[in-house]
């Protein structure tokens, strides 16, 4: 069972979704990617959110990139927003991932940035793992 579902809205999206996943690997979390667009498949991204037994949601999309915002209107397990940079440098996919509803929070990091995702899953799960704990203060030096 994946601890972290990564859920991007396109396969040209898979790059940074794999760089994402190579560090949950290494430090041991299991994760799972998955591609499924808020907008031409909102079936299957309901299905993997609803059935998922995932503890953290990472969600990455470009231009308007709704996803974040769907996948935190499904659950109420913590969602990481990742907004790529498809057009207009990105920015698009910033605000659209920033100004989500009151109610429906998504945490954002940075345009393009999978690896601070994956980083602040680890911190959150590091909340009740103390083994990840250790692990990850390293890595803070």
């Amino acid at each position: 069972m994946p601890k972290v579902l990564i859920l991007v809205g396109s396969q040209s999206d898979l790059e940074h979704a794999n760089k994402c996943s190579e560090i949950l690997t290494k430090y041991g979390v299991e994760n799972k990617v998955e591609v499924a667009s808020a907008h031409r498949d909102p079936k299957k991204v309901d299905e993997l959110v609803t059935n998922s037994d995932a503890d953290i949601f990472i969600a990455m999309a470009g231009l308007s990139a709704a996803l974040p915002g769907v996948v935190a209107s499904k659950t109420i397990k913590p969602v990481i927003g990742v907004p790529l940079n498809v057009k207009l440098d990105g920015l698009d996919a910033l605000l659209s991932t920033m100004n989500i509803p009151a109610g429906v929070p998504v945490a954002t990091v940075g345009i393009d940035n999978a690896k601070n995702a994956a980083f602040l899953a680890l911190r959150i799960l590091a909340l009740k793992d103390s083994k990840l704990q250790k692990n990850l203060k390293p890595a803070m030096s």
